[in-house]
């Protein structure tokens, strides 16, 4: 495993005024487009935290069979390996005709492990078309949902949740966002998740209502 990185500060300045040193917190992930939607989300909430990602090491399975054990999977091994409080995220996409699938499988759907994050997500945006060629607009209902969570390594474990509701379209619109975005149309916007600017995204998603709660219990552990 990698090195333990040390945490710059106090934990008690989480709460801290704007200026004062932050608590380093490792998120459980190396995709990049997650840590800065992430980080925008936490800044939002005016945590004093730093979110760093996860160095690189050993790739933690995902055996859980949902998005919680997922995510405190994630987490715990996060903790273990940084000596850091950890968040990690489980999400995907539910989709009411395919019986809440992808699911926990939602970014390895198509079975690509090659190319880039754009190619495979690509590649699960096809075939989750082609599974729904012939399903009408009023039975492509679906969500995203998130869970979130903060594990530290003293053992403290919290999971918070966020669900947002849609339809899918029948081809993408929008260069925004990622994974599913450009077929999700949320309900009562106009526009795809990828259309939308990162604020608005981030003002209705899973992972904002999960994490703005997770923010909140974040600041209560870290000043405890």
């Amino acid at each position: 495993m990698s090195a333990k990185p040390t945490a710059g500060t106090d934990a008690a300045a989480a709460g801290a005024p704007a200026g004062s040193p932050k608590v380093r917190v490792v998120l459980a992930s190396r995709n990049e487009a997650k840590l800065t939607e992430l980080r925008r989300i936490l800044a939002a909430s005016g945590l004093a935290v730093e979110l760093v990602a996860l160095p690189d090491g050993e790739e933690v399975a995902e055996t859980g069979t949902t998005f919680a054990e997922n995510a405190l999977i994630k987490a715990r091994a996060a903790a273990e390996q940084t000596g850091l409080p950890a968040v990690a995220d489980d999400s995907g996409l539910a989709v009411d005709e395919l019986s809440g699938m992808p699911g926990v499988r939602s970014a390895r759907w198509s079975g690509r492990r090659d190319g880039t994050r754009a190619e495979r997500d690509e590649a699960n945006n096809a075939l989750l078309l082609a599974q729904l060629d012939d399903v009408p607009q009023a039975r492509r209902g679906a969500a995203f949902v998130c869970a979130a969570a903060l594990v530290t390594p003293g053992g403290v474990e919290r999971v918070t949740h966020g669900e947002l509701r849609g339809v899918l379209l029948t081809e993408p619109r929008g260069q925004g966002g990622f994974g599913y975005d450009p077929l999700f149309l949320a309900d009562g916007q106009t526009r795809t998740n990828a259309e939308l600017t990162a604020a608005e995204k981030d003002a209705i998603s899973h992972r904002g209502l999960a994490f703005r709660d997770l923010a909140i219990l974040l600041r209560e552990v870290l000043a405890s």
